[in-house]
């Protein structure tokens, strides 16, 4: 089966989707021929990619956001299981983060994003299964490649969701972040590290489990992530005040925060 890509016609605020017949004639003089999955809904993405792997395709390609190609990369799993021993996520980056192409070293260049498509440049990389409670109680899991967080990050990632995308991902993760700051409170939680039979009690403003570096639009919240290491890095921001935060906060995406009193860092297998 020809490779297929699942785009997202709703990426950088629906530029993709009025950009995609232009795009698609560029990809086809660098990758041949493919078959396309427009995705309509959220979470859509998933469906296509299985129904895909289900079809025999041995690469499976997400255009768009983070957001896409996790759900993508969701399409490969079923639970926590693989659905193909061969086939390969291809990525081409179009979105407002671009945060787990930066890891992996995707350029955001389209062309020379094709060009590593069609080199069939493949490496083995580790995801992370979570397990976690609705809004509505009943239970769910997902597969991430990249980063799962919680704490002030959710709140941002719903107000970048809410918003049209239209200013870029740094900025637009700028905007949310300042706006999200006006309300937060710093949440307590309770966590387990691997086989700890004892848990770390503790203030948070956000934990990232991490394996990837970058999430937020270019934040560098996991400097040390390796994708292939077999472990998650987890960053704990503790319990910062505002000020504190419009102070030190910056030192984020430059990967320096580590070093701060009141951020923790360590590897781990299970979170």
């Amino acid at each position: 089966m020809p490779m297929v890509i699942i785009v997202n016609p709703a990426s950088q605020g629906g530029a993709l989707g009025q950009k995609w017949p232009e795009i698609a004639a560029r990809l086809r003089r660098t990758l041949g021929g493919f078959e396309e999955r427009l995705t309509s809904a959220g979470g859509e993405a998933t469906n296509l990619a299985r129904a895909a792997l289900d079809g025999g395709a041995d690469r499976v390609v997400a255009i768009g956001g983070d957001g896409t190609i996790g759900e993508v990369a969701g399409g490969f799993f079923d639970g926590n299981r693989r659905v193909s021993e061969t086939a390969a996520l291809g990525i081409i980056p179009f979105g407002t983060g671009g945060d787990f192409r930066k890891t992996v070293h995707i350029p955001k260049d389209l062309d020379r994003a094709a060009e590593i498509l069609a080199a069939d440049r493949v490496r083995t990389i580790d995801v992370g299964h979570i397990r976690f409670t609705r809004d509505d109680g009943t239970e769910g899991e997902r597969i991430f490649i990249n980063i799962a967080s919680c704490g002030m990050s959710g709140v941002v990632d719903a107000y970048v969701n809410e918003s049209k995308k239209r200013l870029g991902g740094t900025l637009s993760f700028f905007m949310a972040t300042a706006r999200a700051s006006l309300s937060y409170k710093n949440q307590r939680v309770r966590l387990w590290f691997d086989a700890d039979s004892e848990a770390v009690e503790t203030t948070i403003h956000t934990l990232a489990v991490a394996n990837g570096r970058y999430f937020g639009g270019g934040m560098m919240i996991a400097p040390e992530a390796e994708v292939d290491d077999a472990a998650f890095d987890v960053v704990q921001l503790g319990d910062f005040s505002l000020f504190e935060m419009i102070k030190s906060g910056h030192r984020v995406y430059g990967g320096t925060h580590l070093a701060l009193d009141k951020v923790s860092h360590r590897r781990a297998r299970s979170v």
